[in-house]
């Protein structure tokens, strides 16, 4: 080492995070940069929020998929508690109209197969289809960052650790990418993740980069 050479030091970034489906755009903007992101299955479903749903395009306006709930979605029970209602065959609806929407977006058969495979597996609990989801798009974006669960609820993390379980959809429109349906409904901001892959295939990573 050459002397008096200055030595930069990183301090590794930890992130808490809820377990959501196919998360926003926005909410992988909050954890790409993490070195452990641990995920919160103790806190207690909310709703009228993406902890079971996630919006899409439409060719008249955002589509709403929502994950059907045991029960309903009027309930308080931890995260990793809340079951799903397979009797409604959600999955055959969701990818029918992901195919409907993105099938002639640029990237939309480099992803298929893989995603596919995420409507064909019955899973009985939300987290785990919800860590599914994440897992999978993690994979795309080739992002390495290590993954644990909390196992007791904390309210209040220290200020060193980003805390994201309350994050909100972004109000900011973010920098325009061409949409499928952008020429009839205009461009709609921080969409789930998929909407973006589809859109910009491996280049997704840099455009979540520059938010």
């Amino acid at each position: 080492m050459l002397a008096n050479a200055i030595v930069f030091t990183f301090a590794p970034m930890t992130v808490v995070a809820p377990y959501l489906t196919f998360p926003r755009i926005s909410w992988w903007a909050a954890v790409m940069g993490a070195d452990t992101v641990i995920f919160d299955t103790t806190e207690h479903f909310q709703k009228m929020t993406d902890r079971n749903k996630y919006h899409i395009s439409g060719a008249n306006n955002s589509n709403k998929l929502s994950v059907p709930l045991v029960n309903g979605r009027d309930q308080r029970a931890p995260m990793h508690e809340i079951r799903i209602h397979n009797e409604e065959r959600w999955q055959v609806q969701h990818w029918r109209t992901i195919v409907s929407v993105y099938r002639r977006t640029p990237y939309f058969e480099h992803y298929e197969d893989s995603l596919r495979l995420l409507f064909e597996d019955e899973f009985t609990h939300l987290v785990d289809f919800n860590r599914a989801s994440i897992q999978w798009v993690k994979r795309q974006l080739k992002l390495k960052f290590e993954e644990q669960e909390a196992t007791v609820f904390t309210k209040e993390y220290p200020p060193d650790i980003m805390d994201i379980r309350f994050l909100r959809p972004a109000h900011r429109e973010f920098s325009r990418y061409h949409q499928i349906f952008e020429d009839r409904i205009g461009f709609l901001s921080d969409l789930s993740i998929l909407d973006l892959l589809f859109s910009l295939g491996p280049g997704a990573i840099n455009y979540l980069r520059s938010l």
